[in-house]
């Protein structure tokens, strides 16, 4: 730099020769300013106030417009609120008839429930009475009756009519259990539908009480947020169609289990009357044939007991006939001594005495006649005892026989039906 941009300043009693550069304060000086006409000065303030005039007429319609934009857009703003609200308001109450349908169809799917758990417990009632009464008192009756003893162990009327009865019941049995199983898988599928009625019902109501919140907002409250992310603010995905699609299936589904339910209901009553009604026709026969029995056992047992009085009177009579015989017998002793002993008498006669005079004739007679009395009394001795023994095997026989009557009328009458008195076939 030359010095005609910057003076330089000596120090005062300090020779320029002997003063270093470093020991010297520089002092830097602006340049002169250019001047100019005053034409330039006239033109430069034209030019300014020109330029001011302009930016205010500029300033001014910025400030109309800005205005004006203000306005538009509160009202633009006010009605887009209110649109928005009016539109919340009407999507409120769209969700909530369609709850409320929603709640209609839980309601009656909770009636159909608690219904379909009544009939369920009728028919686990019916089949535990079924196997714990009414088959295990019939295999009883045909446990106690395979205690009759002798001739009275037959195959008879009342044991088809038993096994004809657990038939019945064994088969009432397997309906009863399979219109249990449908009636477990209804109830199944209806708690599924109220599982998604409810989850659907969660689900309106999380969007009613997010919708009321949205229309209870206002521009002023402290709780407002901006969005500054890079996502869409608006996820949505599921067009209107399908939402009503959605809640309609839903409500479709309730109903038509609803409606699948009471044929059931109507089948379980037919089938229970229809079961109850087999079981009482199966146990007046099985009863009715019991009673036959009983009858037919009690007329042999009669029977018996009239040969056995009989039986037993001719016992008696055949003892004192026997009494008799013997009597007769040692009575014939007595005379066949007699003639023996004057035969032998006579045998001693001397001589000519020793003759076939009548007296001997009759003797012979008389001996021979107690000796064919005799031995006809022996022979009737022998057939006496032998009926008398005969009798008393015939008693012994009766008495058992009348034991073994009285064994089964015993089982049928006491015990079996006793047990079947204690069966109860009522409506489930």
């Amino acid at each position: 730099m030359g010095e005609a941009q910057f003076g330089v300043r000596h120090i005062i009693g300090a020779p320029i020769a002997t003063t270093r550069l470093a020991e010297q304060a520089l002092v830097c000086m602006p340049p002169r300013a250019a001047k100019f006409t005053l034409s330039e000065w006239k033109l430069s303030n034209d030019q300014r106030c020109r330029n001011t005039e302009d930016q205010q007429q500029l300033a001014d319609r910025i400030l109309g417009e800005s205005e004006r934009v203000r306005i538009e857009t509160a009202e633009r703003a006010h009605i887009m609120k209110s649109t928005t609200d009016r539109r919340l308001e009407e999507r409120i109450g769209d969700v909530e008839f369609n709850k409320n349908e929603l709640q209609i169809q839980r309601r009656e799917i909770c009636i159909e429930l608690e219904a379909l758990g009544v009939y369920k417990t009728r028919l686990q009632d019916c089949l535990s009475s079924l196997q714990a009464n009414a088959l295990n008192i019939c295999r009883k009756c045909l446990m106690l009756r395979d205690g009759r003893l002798g001739i009275d162990l037959v195959v008879d009327e009342v044991e088809h009519a038993l096994q004809q009865e657990i038939t019945t019941i064994l088969g009432g049995q397997s309906l009863l259990k399979r219109v249990l199983e449908q009636l477990n898988e209804q109830m199944r599928r209806l708690r599924s539908t109220r599982y998604l009625l409810d989850r659907d019902l969660q689900y309106k109501q999380a969007a009613i009480d997010v919708d009321k919140d949205n229309l209870s907002l206002k521009p002023t409250d402290l709780c407002l947020s901006v969005y500054e992310g890079y996502a869409n603010l608006d996820p949505a995905n599921i067009s209107a169609e399908e939402y009503n699609s959605y809640s309609a299936k839903n409500i479709q589904s309730a109903a038509r289990e609803v409606t699948s339910s009471r044929p059931i209901k109507m089948f379980v009553d037919t089938l229970l009357k229809q079961v109850i009604d087999d079981l009482w026709v199966a146990y007046k026969k099985c009863n009715h044939e019991f009673s036959e029995r009983i009858k037919e056992t009690k007329l042999a047992k009669a029977k018996l007991e009239d040969m056995h009085r009989e039986t037993s009177q001719k016992i008696s009579d055949m003892q004192d006939n026997i009494l008799l015989l013997q009597k007769a017998l040692s009575d014939k002793e007595g005379h066949i001594a007699l003639a023996h002993t004057r035969l032998g008498r006579r045998a001693n006669r001397i001589g000519a005495e020793l003759v076939k005079d009548p007296p001997g004739q009759s003797l012979y007679y008389e001996c021979e006649m107690l000796r064919h009395s005799t031995e006809q009394l022996q022979q009737m001795l022998q057939e006496a005892t032998s009926s008398l023994r005969y009798l008393l095997q015939t008693q012994i026989q009766l008495e058992e026989d009348i034991n073994v009557k009285m064994n089964t009328l015993k089982i049928d009458e006491v015990d079996c039906m006793t047990l079947r008195e204690t069966m109860d076939y009522h409506a489930y």
